[in-house]
């Protein structure tokens, strides 16, 4: 059995865990398992890997960039000399599936326009890596699917690109609707948006690459915080869609109102927009409330609660942290914060949302269960 073979069955859950018992942890794991650090390779090169990713992964303590996959030749040369990147830990999109030869690569991260996501995903896991796919998951529910069976079938762990997850803002949010010193949350909203006034040709206002506009960009931070603003997940959703200017957003959604029922009773209402600036999210509890603004930026983030407390925490980079969660995920075992199941959630709910406005509103049931919800994160 060679050093990747064991890696995937080490890591198929039960077994390993049983393996692991009675023998020191050092002697133990094979492959990824006895790295101090497990190495990411970046597929898709644009502005997200380069300014955050990248560099979040220079001061990230469970994982490094060790590999880069472009369909640009220009920038290989230029990755390499900037992080030392070894000639054979760069590959384009054709030799891609060769990556599966490479030991040095654990994780591949897709950071891909949304069209690509489940293509690359896919292989990756075929190829034997461990996959963090970039929000949103995929096109549709179907390609979430046929992400998350591709992984299983390898046995390697999946997680979606929610920074949002790991940062300790939304953390502390979670912890007051568990913990309820407020009481019962009673109504919840969300807004996520910002003017896009650059080209009009770029891949996001392109419905055949990006499957939609705002929603599918910005919407999902507002999906997601409505979410863990009330711990559950919705039982319906209505929506809305608006355009002022239909000359620019041609192919692609520009601002959306949604509002959700939730089985407790509680009420939401969600915004996003890629012709408004829109940072917020707003907790109203039965004794007080929680506001988080700005909520879904690079950061520095600012919270504050009805009692006149600041929610404070160090800024530190949120692509650090949520790639190191994903690493001790798979070197520790702690819960998978933005699982592949967490997407499709996702997912389900941006479908309805079109389809609510393509019926004039009309409101669509969910049947969720607990679907995507990670009771703790550690």
């Amino acid at each position: 059995m060679n050093r990747r073979t064991f890696n995937t069955k080490l890591s198929q859950g039960i077994a390993g865990t049983a393996l692991l018992s009675g023998i020191p942890l050092a002697c133990a794991m094979g492959g990824a398992q006895n790295k101090k650090k497990l190495g990411i390779a970046l597929v898709g090169l644009g502005s997200y890997s380069t300014y955050q990713l990248a560099p979040g992964l220079q001061d990230a303590e469970h994982c490094y960039l060790a590999g880069i996959v472009t369909g640009t030749p220009e920038k290989e040369k230029v990755w390499m000399e900037k992080y030392g990147i070894p000639k054979e830990n760069v590959y384009n999109h054709e030799n891609f599936d060769s990556i599966a030869k490479n030991d040095s690569i654990d994780i591949v991260y897709v950071v891909l326009p949304n069209s690509m996501h489940a293509d690359f995903s896919i292989r990756a896991a075929r190829a034997g890596k461990h996959v963090i796919c970039e929000k949103p998951m995929a096109m549709n529910v179907e390609e979430c699917d046929a992400i998350i069976d591709a992984c299983k079938k390898s046995g390697v762990k999946l997680s979606v690109g929610y920074r949002m997850q790991s940062d300790p803002y939304t953390n502390e949010i979670k912890r007051l609707v568990s913990e309820k010193p407020f009481g019962k949350v009673m109504y919840v909203s969300s807004d996520a948006g910002y003017i896009s006034r650059g080209n009009p040709e770029q891949w996001r206002l392109d419905r055949s690459l990006s499957g939609g506009g705002a929603l599918m960009n910005m919407g999902v931070y507002s999906v997601q915080s409505n979410i863990y603003g009330v711990g559950l997940n919705p039982i319906s959703i209505s929506a809305q869609e608006f355009s002022t200017r239909p000359e620019y957003f041609k192919d692609t959604d520009e601002s959306i109102t949604a509002q959700m029922e939730f089985p407790n009773g509680t009420v939401g209402h969600m915004f996003t927009s890629h012709n408004a600036s829109a940072n917020r999210l707003f907790v109203s509890f039965e004794k007080g409330w929680v506001e988080l603004n700005p909520c879904h930026s690079y950061g520095p983030i600012s919270g504050r609660t009805s009692e006149g407390n600041e929610i404070k925490y160090p800024h530190q980079s949120q692509q650090k942290v949520q790639m190191d969660d994903f690493a001790k995920h798979i070197l520790m075992g702690t819960p998978n914060v933005a699982p592949g199941e967490m997407g499709k959630r996702d997912m389900i709910i941006v479908e309805a949302i079109y389809k609510s406005i393509a019926e004039g509103g009309k409101r669509m049931p969910l049947d969720l269960g607990d679907m995507g919800i990670v009771k703790k994160n550690i």
